[in-house]
């Protein structure tokens, strides 16, 4: 759902006595609709979030940063410029319309005290993030209009910064229990009450709408009533943060109690907005972001492997015509035996096949333009090229076969990637590899190498699990102790694990948390029950020549594992 203008004026609450008076020290732009805003006020470190994204528009305090993009794009440049070092004075909402006013006491290059506005709008898709001079014109905007039906409110630099129009709907807020009812009564019967709600009055979202349907049972009759109570709860700030789950998953949240839904889902009370908001966005935004910055390396990698599995294609079916040239060579060798009964333009020759039993007659396709001499030669070329064939298509089949595990493993990678960094890092390896090329005058990318994946087991055992197929090898090859333990699923693609023993043999408890870990960061995540195997690694080694996190391994034991994303956030080191 959206966040209406209640639940706005509910954030605006709660914000205000922790962000009035706070300095601003810092301001990050992660994704194309976010900034987030650091300061301090009163001994605390906070961060705000404003996002004004289409279906995502809301401003909330969150608990931990997002990463940033390598370059600051230019707006956050801009609102660094303006904002770091100022303080914020009052936050605003006016007219109950999805809008809060920021208003911010800044500075300008000579030292001098000016007055600042954030405007950070939330109307749905025109979302928007306005920063405003003491002069009441437009300094930039995170979107910049320059169209639409209302020709005074054109977000661009230096215009005079407008609120949106009022809506023709009478404002509920402002009306007494009669004038409710005299709305209602005009209204078309013939629609539901819900709509007929969202029809007459401003003010309300759907969701709500159809809530004080449902609490006057759809009697139109008892809505004033019903709008009277809850206009009443609304005047005297009585919210509750409520969030909706359907089998654990966020379906709605708002700010009071839902009756439309029944028992249908779960309802459960947060002690702040922010948290809730938090609950219901942070999860679907960090998938939705590790998915749209996948998407276009994970179409490289399937362009490369699609590539390769047509030649593999190709070359197994070469391979496969280079199995009949063994009657090839008989062919060749009949005809020589029977030189004497061709004539030259024969198109074909019947012979008795004395390498089958009861030397059964045979007819032999020749070339009639050529000699008797000649397609015999014809047939011992073809069949020493195809016997060379055979070689050669066998290594590069062998090859191919390779090549495409490794791309397979790589998409199932970029599918587990948790973090900007996790994707330039394999991004980095596929073009170490060969399979994307680097473009020419491209700055090189600075990526910060990480580390692999730390877990702490329930008997207090370090566990590592690698993010990539490099790290994988570095986290084998070169990090582990030849007596440390070491974990992979059997059939399936997935990380390496380690298990850091120090010379001391792991409980079982520790061995299961791990191949749990293995299943999780694995193609079987989602698969139920997997094998994972386990062993010493002094008996694992990489063959030469192998792709990235190939290893061979030998006298291992085979435990059942199921992928449980709780116990990897339990496991996990902060």
């Amino acid at each position: 759902m959206a966040l209406d203008a209640i639940l706005l004026s509910a954030l605006a609450d709660e914000l205000s006595p922790k962000l009035l008076g706070g300095r601003i020290d810092k301001v990050q732009q992660p994704e194309r609709d976010q900034v987030i805003i650091s300061l301090r006020n009163n001994g605390q470190n906070m961060r705000l979030l404003i996002n004004a994204g289409a279906g995502s528009g809301r401003i909330q305090l969150i608990s931990s940063g997002i990463e940033n993009p390598a370059e600051p794009p230019m707006f956050c440049m801009l609102l660094r410029k303006h904002l770091i070092g100022g303080r914020i004075e009052k936050l605003t909402q006016p007219d109950w319309e999805r809008l809060l006013l920021v208003d911010i006491m800044s500075h300008n290059e000579l030292g001098d005290s000016i007055s600042l506005k954030l405007a950070v709008e939330l109307m749905g898709r025109s979302a928007n993030l306005v920063l405003i001079g003491d002069d009441g014109r437009i300094i930039d905007c995170l979107r910049r209009m320059d169209y639409g039906g209302d020709a005074e409110r054109r977000m661009l630099p230096g215009m005079i910064y407008r609120l949106p129009p009022k809506q023709k709907k009478p404002m509920i807020f402002d009306m007494d229990r009669e004038a409710v009812s005299a709305v209602i009564s005009a209204s078309d019967g013939t629609r539901p009450l819900d709509k007929r709600i969202m029809d007459g009055f401003s003010g309300l979202s759907p969701l709500i709408c159809r809530e004080l349907a449902c609490r006057c049972g759809n009697a139109p009759e008892l809505f004033p009533a019903v709008a009277e109570a809850f206009l009443d709860s609304v005047r005297a700030r009585e919210f509750t943060p409520m969030l909706l789950l359907d089998n654990g998953k966020p379906k709605e949240y708002s700010f009071m109690a839902l009756h439309q839904y029944g028992s249908e889902y779960e309802q459960r009370v947060f002690e702040s907005f922010s948290e809730l908001l938090e609950a219901y966005y942070s999860k679907r935004e960090l998938l939705e972001r590790r998915r749209r910055r996948a998407r276009e390396l994970s179409h490289s990698v399937k362009t490369a492997r699609d590539r390769i599995a047509r030649k593999l294609a190709s070359q197994k079916e070469e391979l496969a015509r280079s199995c009949c040239r063994e009657d090839i060579r008989k062919c060749a060798e009949l005809v020589t035996a029977n030189m004497y009964r061709i004539k030259k333009g024969d198109s074909s020759v019947t012979v008795e096949d004395y390498y089958s039993d009861g030397c059964p007659p045979l007819e032999i396709a020749l070339d009639p333009l050529k000699t008797p001499q000649a397609n015999a030669a014809a047939m011992f070329k073809e069949y020493n090229k195809l016997k060379t064939a055979e070689l050669h298509l066998t290594a590069l089949v062998a090859e191919g076969e390779k090549q495409l595990d490794y791309l397979n493993s790589v998409l199932d990678e970029i599918e587990r990637a948790e973090s900007e960094r996790d994707l330039s890092e394999i991004r980095r390896e596929l073009i170490d590899t060969g399979y994307i090329k680097k473009q020419r005058g491209a700055k090189p990318e600075k990526i910060k190498k990480q580390g692999p994946m730390d877990f702490v087991s329930s008997d207090g055992f370090e566990i590592f699990v690698g993010r990539s197929n490099s790290q994988n090898d570095e986290l084998t090859t070169k990090l582990a102790r030849r007596t440390d333990i070491w974990l992979h699923t059997k059939t399936v693609h997935g990380s390496h694990v380690i298990i850091s023993c120090e010379g001391v043999e792991p409980p079982q408890r520790t061995i299961e948390e791990a191949a749990s870990l293995a299943a999780y960061y694995s193609q079987a995540r989602e698969g139920g029950k997997t094998a994972v195997d386990y062993t010493m690694v002094r008996f694992v080694r990489k063959p030469s020549g192998s792709m990235p996190g190939k290893v061979i391994y030998t006298d291992y034991s085979t435990v059942m594992a199921e992928s449980d994303e709780a116990l990897c956030e339990k496991l996990k080191r902060n």
